[in-house]
């Protein structure tokens, strides 16, 4: 099947499920609600498509005038291909990467892991900006910034942290900040001035539904204890805190920051149902790629990713060679953009050549 055949075929299969769809009636179950997701994914591609079809026939249109005897219309139909010439191969890039196979995890929502890495204090004091970072490019998104359970430090920074992000195209969006981010500046609690590097790993895991992972009681192990703060301080007195093991896989998950039993318990099985979801994602993923040439990173959660250099208020991107000079702006969450969305950039890049080859 021919490009232009397999758009001809979506712009037909549009308006089959429009027509369909503006009877109701006579639909049964989920039919309709089925219908209505396919005919507004659809619905962009066809725009798309629409506008590509027409500019390559006003294309045509301008190389036959261009052929005729009238000099006027000769010189209108020259300028007319020459921006011809550059919408439409820009059409055709637009509509090839929307026919990309999707990844069926990128409209999911996320829960976002940080985690302080080598440096001591330091680290930890980092993993908590980063942490709030994301939390600030959550609400510049519109998105809902859940925090799940934070483990802090001994000078206010965490040794971990998690949080749900709920909205549009969440894991689409956050999915390639996964890995080992590096800052490189002075601490407070240096006196000679000395640059400093420490580290804090970041995970992004689509969050999963229960109809993603089915998870059998019979394979969890739940403990209930004293939840408790930094230095062993107790918060409450009664066992609220919760932690889960699942025995097949060994992943264990914690949860105390409710007061609540319950609902500590809730959000410990959100968080391990979406590291079992991952651990089965990352797998496909490793498959799907392992034959592809050119990949926005390794994928692996120990790879050095991004760097944070303070004193020159750089930031760099290592996948990509992206370096930017807003610092702050990215530490404020709006600069962050520019990032995910280069990476998203250079993943559809590959998989065109890829496809292309």
């Amino acid at each position: 099947m021919s490009f232009e055949q397999k758009i001809d075929g979506l712009i037909a299969r549009h308006k089959e499920i429009g027509e369909a769809i503006s009877k109701p009636d006579t639909l049964k179950g989920g039919e309709f609600a089925r219908l209505s997701k396919e005919y507004s994914d659809l619905g962009i591609i066809v725009e798309t498509a629409l506008a590509w079809k027409t500019a390559l026939a006003e294309l045509a249109e301008a190389k036959q005038l261009i052929n005729g005897k009238d000099a006027d219309m000769r010189e209108l139909a020259l300028e007319e291909k020459a921006q011809l010439d550059v919408l439409v191969p820009k059409l055709t890039e637009e509509l090839q990467v929307l026919l990309l196979p999707k990844d069926e995890a990128d409209a999911k929502n996320a829960i976002l892991e940080v985690r302080a890495g080598t440096g001591g204090d330091e680290a930890a004091l980092f993993a908590a900006e980063l942490f709030r970072m994301y939390q600030r490019f959550a609400e510049l998104q519109g998105w809902r910034f859940e925090v799940l359970e934070v483990s802090e430090g001994t000078l206010g920074g965490y040794k971990d942290a998690q949080a749900s992000i709920s909205g549009k195209n969440v894991f689409q969006k956050l999915k390639f900040e996964s890995g080992v981010h590096r800052v490189q500046r002075v601490p407070a609690t240096e006196t000679q001035g000395r640059i400093h590097t420490s580290a804090a790993t970041v995970a992004v895991l689509p969050e999963a539904e229960d109809v993603d992972i089915q998870i059998n009681e019979n394979d969890l192990r739940i403990d209930v204890f004293r939840s408790s703060g930094p230095g062993g301080q107790s918060v409450n007195t009664t066992d609220s805190a919760v932690r889960i093991v699942h025995i097949p896989t060994g992943v264990t998950v914690q949860c105390q920051d409710e007061k609540s039993q319950h609902k500590n318990k809730a959000k410990a099985l959100k968080i391990l149902r979406a590291r079992l979801y991952d651990a089965e994602y990352q797998k496909r993923e490793a498959e799907r790629s392992a034959s592809r040439k050119g990949q926005v990173g390794s994928g692996d959660r120990s790879e050095r990713i991004r760097t944070y250099n303070f004193p020159q208020g750089r930031v760099t991107d290592h996948r990509i060679n992206l370096t930017q000079y807003n610092l702050d702006q990215v530490m404020e969450g709006s600069g962050l953009a520019a990032f995910c969305d280069a990476l998203i950039a250079e993943d559809q890049a590959a998989k065109l050549a890829e496809v292309k080859d």
